[in-house]
């Protein structure tokens, strides 16, 4: 699913690769030794909260036509520097390549619609549907049945699982404040882990992150959703 510009921000409070970001502690090794300035073809600059999933998705459809290239995970942080880091990359490949198409590997994540801004302000670049990440792998019917069922649901991914600790526990400073604990996740009524792969170790770290939360544990399985069907699209679209 390939969003339009314009698309309502949700309001709810988640080839070639190469991996651009300084704090991705799981770096997805490059299935071509191609750079992007050589590699013909479709540029997806994303998250590097998916850079697992990408190079999976990437190799197992044989999309050879898609370079991946990820910047920072911890922007799922820090929304609002995602517009300018995704203006920026788009820039400096267009400098090189100015026709070449560019699939942007968010979605909304946060941003107010702010990346849509920044899309729709270049011709032959498209961004991924959708509010964030969490929709995009459960699919969005699937995900609005989730999310009507139970509206206090804290989300985690495969990433947020095996990066608990840096992104949600360090991240909102509860190692170094436990009593915002209720502060932060009072409101919330369950965790719901979104997993895109069958891993007993994750599912084992889920139910641990949950328990720390003092939530209870819903575990869905997706895949890649969304992702995989509209990277398959982009990348086997005639050029």
């Amino acid at each position: 699913m390939i969003s339009s510009p314009h698309r309502s921000p949700d309001e709810r409070p988640g080839g070639a690769l190469r991996d651009l970001s300084a704090d991705v502690s799981e770096r997805a090794a490059p299935s071509s030794s191609r750079t992007s300035s050589e590699t013909p073809g479709v540029l997806v600059i994303a998250c590097g909260a998916l850079a697992h999933e990408l190079k999976a998705i990437v190799d197992l459809n044989g999309l050879d036509d898609l370079t991946v290239e990820c910047l920072p995970a911890n922007l799922h942080n820090r929304p609002s520097e995602i517009p300018d880091a995704v203006r920026a990359r788009i820039d400096r490949a267009r400098a090189v390549a100015p026709e070449r198409p560019i699939l942007v590997g968010y979605a909304d994540c946060g941003t107010g619609g702010l990346l849509d801004t920044v899309v729709a302000g270049y011709d032959g670049v498209e961004m991924l549907g959708g509010a964030h990440c969490y929709e995009f792998f459960a699919t969005s019917p699937r995900f609005a049945e989730i999310q009507d069922a139970e509206i206090g649901s804290f989300y985690l991914t495969d990433f947020l699982v095996k990066h608990f600790d840096r992104m949600v526990w360090e991240g909102l400073g509860l190692d170094r404040h436990p009593e915002l604990l209720p502060m932060y996740f009072g409101n919330y009524t369950r965790c719901v882990f979104l997993a895109q792969s069958d891993d007993a170790t994750l599912v084992a770290d889920a139910e641990a992150a949950a328990e720390r939360l003092g939530l209870s544990l819903l575990i869905e399985r997706t895949g890649y959703g969304e992702l995989e069907t509209t990277l398959v699209e982009v990348g086997r679209r005639p050029r």
